[in-house]
């Protein structure tokens, strides 16, 4: 925090605020907010910072937050394992009511998803959950729920493009179109 805080400061020449933001999972104990250069005669350089740990943070804290931020992070912040569906249905229902433009919103729904999958039981819990919100009748929330499990089902394909199996069988396995597992095919041509 220390060096990006002074290259900061000598190239903008302004006052800065140094905040870092915790994603990971564990450990859950608070971690240190200060960074110190001392020796047993001086004391050289006490630099303090402002730390924002997102799993010691409750994610109902942010439920009435109409920020797309706030809907990004509480898929990482402290969840019990029983509420993870909750959770992703609450980030889905603050999504629809941001009104965000199409790219802002598959910005953050591609974080909601990523940092906060869910296994089979959870899924039909996620999708009762959104039934009960009204949720499952937006178009919005639609296109969203559509996004997550159309890139789920691209990774498969492409797990199976680069494992050599058929395009055919990866159409039958995805139901994906033959064109979708070509285009995709295309993009593993040129990324080796």
């Amino acid at each position: 925090m220390f060096k990006y805080f002074a290259r900061l400061h000598e190239k903008y020449d302004l006052p800065i605020y140094p905040v870092v933001i915790f994603s990971f999972d564990e450990p859950k104990r608070a971690e240190p907010q200060i960074y110190r250069v001392a020796f047993p005669d001086l004391n050289v350089l006490e630099f303090q910072f402002g730390a924002i740990q997102l799993n010691r943070l409750s994610w109902r804290d942010f439920l009435t937050q109409p920020n797309p931020v706030a809907a990004a992070l509480m898929s990482k912040m402290n969840i019990p394992q029983q509420e993870r569906p909750q959770v992703k249905a609450e980030c889905l229902r603050l999504l629809a009511t941001l009104k965000l433009d199409p790219a802002r919103m598959q910005l953050i729904s591609g974080f909601v998803d990523t940092y906060l999958r869910l296994d089979d039981t959870e899924k039909q819990v996620f999708q009762a959950a959104i039934s009960t919100m009204g949720l499952d009748e937006q178009e919005e929330i639609m296109e969203i729920v559509t996004s997550w499990q159309e890139e789920t089902l691209e990774k498969v394909a492409l797990n199976l493009l680069r494992e050599g199996i058929a395009t055919e069988v990866i159409v039958r396995v995805t139901g994906l179109t033959p064109e979708q597992v070509q285009h995709l095919q295309a993009q593993l041509t040129q990324e080796n």
